[in-house]
């Protein structure tokens, strides 16, 4: 603020105005002498219009008298004048009256209700006040709805409003072109909520919770898993119990009928231990039923590899066995030193020796453990057991494939031995069903998802072990059982003569 006597001519300015432009008020421009005086006094109002606060104003108003009283105004007159702006302009409540940047006065607005009688006179009915945010309050809308009026016209307060708010579920999904309060609500998508009238946005539920159908919460998510007592995993265990109950009473067939010519006809010990290996990779359907744990997710592929590891090795032997039993016949032949149970027993453990490195090493590097799925499906999590290396898992597979085609070939070069040794028919059907079944099961696996995954392989259990029970022991049963005067060395006997 700048004030200069000049000619009798009083120039004012100011440095905070919005307007550059100088004042001039001159003697002869027929302005009243009361213009002189009250300049000082439109000044400090100015002041006090552009300060938000009362320091603030005594900092500004200290410059105004400073320089008013350079120029011959009274000082105590400036004070006293400066004094009453900042005591006397206040709302008759006692709160100050402030001024926006622009210089406009903060206002408190009545809210009134104009009643129209049939005389034609009107009143104004006072419903409440609207005062707006300032530095030293909230907005505040105070209204009294209990003694407004309307027309009859209405039977309720009309809605005022672009859009009904947002109801719980929902988000607000803003109206092009149009007020913020003119809105669309959209439902929230798969996974979201809003609990919350009005939302702006949805809130993305954890990873362990789904958002209900309605969208306003959040729901824990079931653990899913193949368990005993649904369907699916009730029919798989009964198929599994009575497989192994079959192939149980089989063993016991063949145990008891040991010293038959049809037992005996290749190596009976090869029998007990191909029984007994069919026996534990059927049971080891049970490792995959049920809640997997760390126990069993370790476990369950290991014991199934190893035992249709051993299965397949005993077959192999059977097969060699019974070349090595024909060529034996023959006066003068090497392979006679070759032909006994220990060499079979150590056959297979050598051929079973390269599985079991396989599961050593497996288990050692990368072995499997429990995974929680959140992704496959929305509504639920699949526990089930992971294969950490499937390098390692296809290696396994591999090593089992390898031996059924060997043991395929093997027995078909074999089929055409004489009737007395001619499992190896038998053994090249059953080598054709189970590659059959796990070259099935490598596509349907790959596109299972969950627990589904677990019952294509417990299934293909089921079926490569009842294709080697029924296309290998089935045959023996029938004459055992059925026709036991087949079952005899006189019977042989006769049979090799007249061949």
């Amino acid at each position: 603020m700048a004030a200069r006597l000049r000619r009798n001519i009083l120039t004012t300015s100011s440095s905070d105005s919005s307007s550059k432009q100088t004042i001039l008020v001159r003697p002869t421009s027929h302005h009243p002498p009361g213009v002189f005086k009250g300049l000082p006094k439109s000044q400090l109002l100015r002041v006090r219009r552009i300060t938000s606060n009362d320091a603030l104003f005594d900092l500004e108003a200290t410059k105004v008298v400073e320089k008013f009283a350079d120029k011959g105004y009274n000082r105590g007159n400036l004070l006293q004048l400066s004094n009453y702006l900042k005591n006397e302009l206040k709302y008759s409540s006692g709160k100050n009256i402030f001024f926006s940047e622009n210089g406009d006065p903060s206002a408190n607005f009545d809210i009134v209700n104009w009643l129209i009688y049939p005389n034609n006179t009107v009143r104004k009915n006072h419903l409440g006040t609207f005062v707006p945010a300032s530095p030293s309050s909230a907005q505040q809308f105070i209204i009294n709805d209990g003694v407004l009026s309307w027309n009859p016209f209405f039977n309720q307060s009309p809605r005022s409003v672009c859009s009904e708010p947002c109801l719980p579920g929902f988000h607000k999904s803003l109206q092009n072109g149009k007020p913020p309060c003119c809105f669309d609500c959209v439902q929230c998508s798969k996974g979201e909520i809003s609990n919350l009238s009005d939302a702006e946005h949805c809130v993305k539920c954890p990873e362990d919770h789904w958002s209900h159908p309605s969208k306003n919460l959040c729901i824990k998510r079931t653990i899913e898993f193949l368990s005993y007592t649904e369907p699916l995993g009730t029919l798989l265990t009964t198929i599994t119990v009575t497989f192994s109950i079959i192939t149980t009473t089989v063993l016991w067939l063949f145990v008891r009928h040991r010293n038959t010519p049809i037992v005996k006809a290749n190596n009976c010990h090869l029998s007990y231990i191909l029984l007994v290996s069919i026996i534990l990779s059927l049971l080891c359907s049970f490792l995959f039923i049920g809640r997997p744990t760390s126990l069993t997710c370790l476990l369950r592929q290991i014991i199934l590899v190893f035992m249709f590891s051993i299965s397949l090795s005993s077959l192999l032997e059977k097969t060699v066995t019974v070349i090595m039993a024909f060529n034996a016949t023959k006066p003068r032949n090497k392979f006679r030193k070759w032909f006994g149970s220990n060499t079979s027993i150590i056959m297979i453990f050598i051929c079973s020796s390269g599985e079991f490195v396989i599961c050593i090493c497996w288990l050692v590097c990368a072995p499997p453990y429990v995974h929680y799925d959140t992704k496959s499906t929305v509504s639920t999590i699949t526990l089930q057991c992971r294969e950490q290396s499937i390098m390692a898992f296809s290696l396994a597979i591999s090593y089992v494939g390898s031996l059924a085609i060997s043991c395929f070939i093997v027995a078909f070069l074999a089929r055409k031995l004489p009737d007395r040794f001619n499992e190896a028919k038998h053994i090249s059907f059953s080598m054709l069903v189970f590659c059959c079944v796990w070259v099935s099961f490598i596509p349907t696996y790959l596109s299972a998802k969950g627990k589904y995954m677990v019952a294509v392989e417990i299934f293909t259990i089921l079926a490569s072990n009842a294709g080697l029970i029924l296309c290998i022991f089935l045959p023996k049963c029938h004459i055992i059982i059925l026709e036991p005067e087949l079952n005899t060395n006189n019977h042989w006997r006769q049979r090799c003569i007249n061949k």
